[in-house]
């Protein structure tokens, strides 16, 4: 499991306490690089030999690069809240400011900028939600901030990965994403044959903890599909 920026492995608490009542569940973190490709190859380093891949946010961006380096160590793939289109020109500029008010240290400012309670579902506790991030934005720190941010300014257009995917495929979306809207996820979905989208009604941009029940059942019927490769 691959998380979105400025999380850890708590914004998967749900799934993988679930999860891993019967499978080896391990979360791979996106701090280590300043580019797709570099934490695509960590993961590669010492992820097992075939395993199944779910990304959030920035982690589904990281699962598409892992995917088109390695596609025969990939069993099936889940998307959620994510983009498999690069940054446009204005989004990387727009992400500079924050950078250097990272490094300037003005912490505080950027987190307040990076957490959107207007991405989250109306019906969920948000501000128990924004203080679940902006904890783990304080654990992880600016330098971490930086590195995901010079690695979102820099990643590839993976469409054409999606367009060639032959694994099992779920995408995941929360109805009221305020980032990555509904539209956004239906297309990804169409790019890749065969896959199944799940569009959560009571969630936003994070359905992982805005509504975990939902996500771990799509995430538990993804992991019975059958592994029917089609050419």
């Amino acid at each position: 499991m691959i998380p979105p920026m400025l999380c850890d492995a708590r914004i998967f608490e749900p799934q993988i306490s679930d999860l891993g009542s019967d499978h080896a569940v391990m979360f791979a973190p996106t701090t280590k690089g300043e580019r797709m490709e570099e934490v695509a190859s960590q993961i590669l380093s010492w992820a097992p030999s075939k395993f199944a891949l779910a990304g959030m946010g920035m982690g589904g961006m990281v699962a598409m690069e892992v995917l088109r380096r390695a596609p025969e160590r990939v069993t099936r793939i889940a998307l959620i809240s994510t983009s498999p289109q690069p940054d446009t020109p204005e989004a990387a500029s727009a992400r500079e400011p924050q950078i250097i008010a990272a490094r300037a240290g003005r912490w505080a400012d950027v987190l307040q900028h990076e957490i959107h309670s207007t991405w989250m579902s109306p019906n969920i506790d948000k501000v128990a939600l924004v203080r679940l991030l902006t904890m783990m934005g304080n654990q992880l720190g600016p330098e971490a901030y930086v590195k995901q941010a010079r690695a979102m300014q820099r990643r590839k257009d993976q469409q054409p990965v999606l367009r060639k995917i032959t694994q099992p495929a779920l995408v995941i979306c929360g109805r009221h994403d305020g980032h990555y809207p509904v539209k956004r996820h239906e297309f990804m979905a169409e790019l890749i044959p065969y896959a199944t989208l799940e569009v959560i009604e009571d969630a936003g941009y994070l359905p992982t903890v805005e509504a975990a029940n939902a996500v771990t059942a799509a995430l538990r019927t993804w992991m019975k599909a059958p592994l029917m490769l089609r050419n």
